[in-house]
C-alpha cells in the first residue's frame, strides 16, 4: 500500500513539475524578472511550503495573479527592493496566520476578489499581446489597453505567427483529453514553439538566460532601509494581502476536487508566508497557491504532500543541471501562454450568472475590474471592497412601513376620536440609508388622524432614524397616541 501511494505522488508530482516550468519560466519573464527567479519561487514553492501543514495537495509556485503587481514594483522601485518587499509579505503572512486571522479572508466578497483577478487578467492579457509581436508595451495599464489599436502595424510577424500558434496548441490540446492526460498542454505548446524557431532558425526574441546563481540576490542590510517609504510600504501589504487571498481562496476550490483532508487555513497562512520570506531572502517572485498546477496534482492521482516537494526537487534539478535549455524559448511562445492564462482570469460565465441571480455582485465585480485597469491594483482593491460593504449595508437596510386603519373610538390617551386610530408599523432595519422612505411614508399620514406607532418590529435602529423618528413625534404636536416602547430612541429594537 505505502508503494502505491509513493508511486502515485512520484508519478504527480512528474507532471506538475511539466505543468511549473513554463510557467515559472513565463511569470517570471511578463514580471520583468530573470526567468531563473520564477524556477526559483516554484522551487521554494514545493520544498518549503510544500513541506509545512496546512493543505496537502495544493502546489504553490509563481502565479500570474501577482504578475502585474511584481512588474509595477520593480519598475517604481527596482530589482534590488523586490526581495525586500516579498520577504516583509511573507513576514505578514506569518503573523496573521499565528493570529488565527487565515479564516478571516473567507469573509472577503468573492466578488471583489474575482474583479480582482479580471482585471490583472485584463492588464496581463493587454501586456502579453504587445510580447507575442516582440513590440514594448506603454507603462500603464490604460496605455497597454489603448495602444492595442496601432499594435498590429508594428508587431514582428514572425514573432505574432509564433505567439498566435503556441495559443492554437493551447487551446487545441484541451480538446484532446488522452492527450492532456498524457503531457499537460503548455509544455507542449512552448516545446513545439522553440522547435520551430530553433529548427527554422527564425529571428525571434528568446529568453535570456543568467544562471541561477547569478540570478539570486540577497538584499542587503540597507535595502530593508526601504521599508520606511510609504509607497513600498503600500506595496508589501498588497502582496501579502493579495497573495493570501487568492491562496486561501484557491484552497477552498482545491478542497473540493477531492476526498482527503481539508485546509487548515491559519496553517496554510504560515506555510504561504515562511516560503515567501524565503523568496525574498534569495530576491524571487512571491509565491501563492497556484489552482492549475493543484488541479494537475491531484488529477495526477496524488495522494500527499511528497508530490508537491518531489515536484520542487524536479524544478531545482532542472535549474542547476540544464539551465541553458530556457535559452532557446522565444519570448512570444511565453506570451501566448500568459495571453491563455490571463484570459482564464477574466471569469465572463460567472459575470452572466451572477447577473441573473445577484446583480448587485456582478455589478462589484465589473466596477472591480475597471478600477484595476483604469487605477492600479490597489485603488481596484480598495474601490471594490467599498462598494460590496456599502451593497451589504444597502440590503441589510430593509426598512417596510405598513399602515393599517383602526377601530373608531377612544384615544390612547383617553379621549374621544371622531377618526379612526391608524396604526403604523416599522419592521426591518431603520438605518440612514432608508431614513427618505421612511420619513416620506410618515409625512404622508392625514394630520387630523391619531396615530398608533408601532416599531416591536424593528430589529435595528440607528442614532439618524432615531433622531428622525422623535422629531416626527413632537411635530406631531403632543404626540398622542404614539407607542414608542420598541427602540425609537436610538439603538437595537426588540422584536414583537
Amino acid at each position: 500500500m505505502r508503494l502505491r501511494v509513493r508511486k502515485a505522488d512520484l508519478l504527480a508530482s512528474l507532471v506538475v513539475f511539466l505543468v511549473a516550468l513554463p510557467l515559472c519560466v513565463g511569470v517570471a519573464v511578463a514580471s520583468g524578472v530573470p526567468a531563473e527567479l520564477g524556477l526559483v519561487t516554484g522551487i521554494v514553492g514545493g520544498l518549503v511550503a510544500g513541506a509545512l501543514p496546512g493543505s496537502s495537495l495544493q502546489v504553490s509556485g509563481p502565479a500570474a495573479g501577482l504578475t502585474v503587481l511584481v512588474y509595477e514594483a520593480v519598475r517604481t522601485y527596482g530589482l534590488e527592493v523586490l526581495g525586500v518587499v516579498v520577504f516583509a509579505a511573507g513576514v505578514v503572512q506569518v503573523g496573521l496566520g499565528a493570529l488565527r486571522l487565515g479564516r478571516w479572508f473567507r469573509a472577503v466578497s468573492v466578488a471583489v476578489v474575482q474583479g480582482m483577478l479580471a482585471g490583472i487578467g485584463i492588464v496581463l492579457v493587454a501586456g502579453q499581446v504587445y510580447a507575442l509581436g516582440d513590440v514594448s508595451a506603454p507603462a500603464s495599464a490604460l496605455g497597454k489597453v489603448g495602444g492595442l489599436v496601432s499594435l498590429p502595424g508594428d508587431a514582428d510577424p514572425v514573432a505574432l505567427a509564433v505567439g498566435g500558434g503556441t495559443i492554437a496548441v493551447l487551446l487545441l490540446w484541451r480538446r484532446w483529453a488522452w492527450g492532456t492526460r498524457l503531457v499537460p498542454g503548455p509544455l507542449v505548446a512552448v516545446v513545439l514553439a522553440a522547435g520551430v524557431t530553433w529548427g527554422f532558425d527564425l529571428d525571434v526574441r528568446r529568453v535570456e538566460v543568467r544562471g541561477l546563481l547569478a540570478a539570486v540576490r540577497v538584499p542587503e542590510a540597507a535595502d530593508f532601509g526601504r521599508l520606511a517609504e510609504v509607497g513600498v510600504i503600500g506595496t508589501v501589504v498588497a502582496f501579502a494581502l493579495i497573495a493570501s487571498a487568492e491562496s486561501l481562496f484557491g484552497a477552498a476550490a482545491v478542497d473540493r476536487l477531492h476526498q482527503g483532508a481539508r485546509t487548515d487555513y491559519d496553517r496554510e497562512l504560515v506555510a504561504q508566508g515562511a516560503g515567501n520570506a524565503v523568496c525574498g531572502v534569495l530576491g524571487a517572485l512571491p509565491m501563492t497557491a497556484v489552482i492549475v498546477r493543484s488541479a494537475a496534482n491531484i488529477e495526477a492521482g496524488a495522494r500527499t504532500k511528497v508530490s508537491r516537494v518531489l515536484h520542487g526537487v524536479w524544478l531545482l534539478g532542472f535549474a542547476v543541471v540544464v539551465p541553458g535549455v530556457l535559452g532557446v524559448i522565444p519570448v512570444a511562445a511565453l506570451a501566448g501562454l500568459l495571453v491563455c492564462a490571463g484570459c482564464g482570469l477574466v471569469p465572463v460565465r460567472e459575470v452572466g450568472v451572477l447577473w441573473r441571480g445577484h446583480r448587485g455582485e456582478a455589478v462589484v465585480l465589473v466596477v472591480t475590474a475597471g478600477a484595476v485597469v483604469v487605477g492600479n491594483l490597489i485603488a481596484g482593491v480598495v474601490v471594490g471592497l467599498a462598494l460590496a460593504v456599502g451593497k451589504v449595508a444597502w440590503d441589510i437596510s430593509h426598512v417596510h412601513v405598513e399602515v393599517e386603519a383602526g377601530e373608531q373610538g377612544d384615544g390612547l390617551d383617553g379621549g374621544d376620536s371622531s377618526d379612526g386610530v391608524v396604526v403604523v408599523r416599522v419592521v426591518g432595519h431603520a438605518t440612514f440609508l432608508r431614513l427618505p422612505k421612511l420619513l416620506d411614508a410618515l409625512e404622508a399620514l392625514p394630520r387630523g388622524c391619531e396615530v398608533r406607532l408601532e416599531l416591536g418590529g424593528l430589529r435595528h435602529v440607528d442614532h439618524a432614524c432615531a433622531a428622525a423618528l422623535e422629531g416626527w413625534v413632537a411635530g406631531r404636536g403632543r404626540g398622542r397616541g404614539v407607542d414608542q416602547g420598541a427602540g425609537a430612541g436610538g439603538g437595537s429594537g426588540g422584536g414583537g
